[in-house]
């Protein structure tokens, strides 16, 4: 038997990863003088409610400590995991993760990856690496299965401003100057596991100008598509899942995302995204 551990960055729902037979490990998120497991003791609209009062959220890595003691348990009942984790360029989750492993002298058994994604992009590659095992896959198979979801995928953010990044030191000051401007939107993309500031477009473009850098990537091919959203804004929700059914994208499947505690104190309240991949 193979278990798959993620982190909780991942944005899965806690029941829907318990349904896919994937296991979650926290991160913490500290506001309000209160140390508090992501997903677990903490609800995203608590974070950016609290963001929008003026208050500030920052968040701590899950530790080697509490790694090792999972990969304990997990190994009690599995020969082999995959341990798929967000990106090493935003946090030392990955490298923690390894550290544990390290400890344990379980690199026969346990096998991590740093997927230079966070979030949505993140749940694809764990979920590949699920699907992959539950098809008779090894440990290998299902490393390679995330890895290509990695490669394959493209997502991109745009949030309210990029100061909520550069404090918390996951974009340079140089690129929060270049995205921040008055009455624009930055859009924010993956590449080489960081966070980067693309361009900018005005507030109403952002949406039409993401899904239109979609369409010019992906033709008319068959795609997978996830909408990720900051908070639970029903009319924004709903806006983004009409921009998607108008887009012109050739969507096979889709799904609505909420971005998770950890992630939502580093990008701030207004945030949304698409991710695709073919399908």
């Amino acid at each position: 038997m193979i278990a798959v551990l993620t982190d909780s960055t991942c944005d899965l729902p806690l029941e829907d990863a318990r349904k896919l037979g994937v296991h979650i490990i926290p991160l913490t998120v500290h506001m309000q003088e209160r140390d508090l497991l992501d997903w677990q003791e903490v609800d995203p609209d608590a974070v950016y409610h609290h963001m929008k009062s003026g208050g500030t959220a920052s968040t701590t890595p899950v530790a080697v400590a509490a790694f090792a003691a999972r990969y304990r348990e997990l190994l009690d009942t599995h020969d082999e995991v995959v341990s798929i984790h967000l990106s090493g360029k935003l946090s030392e989750t990955v490298e923690h993760a390894r550290r544990a492993v390290t400890l344990l002298n379980m690199e026969r058994r346990i096998h991590v990856v740093d997927s230079g994604l966070a979030s949505s992009p993140l749940a694809e590659a764990v979920l590949a690496a699920r699907t992959a095992i539950l098809s008779g896959g090894d440990p290998a198979s299902a490393v390679q299965a995330a890895r290509a979801v990695c490669d394959q995928i493209h997502t991109e953010f745009s949030v309210l401003s990029l100061d909520y990044l550069r404090r918390s030191g996951r974009i340079g000051r140089t690129q929060a100057f270049f995205g921040n401007a008055l009455g624009l939107r930055p859009i924010l993309g993956f590449e080489g596991g960081e966070l980067k500031a693309l361009r900018r477009c005005k507030a109403d473009h952002a949406i039409p100008d993401m899904l239109g850098g979609l369409r010019a990537r992906f033709g008319d091919q068959p795609l997978s598509i996830s909408v990720i959203h900051a908070g639970r804004d029903s009319g924004r929700i709903q806006a983004l899942r009409h921009a998607v059914t108008t887009s012109g994208l050739n969507v096979k499947q889709a799904r609505m995302q909420l971005m998770g505690p950890v992630i939502g104190a580093h990008v701030g309240p207004g945030t949304f995204g698409f991710m695709a991949r073919p399908a």
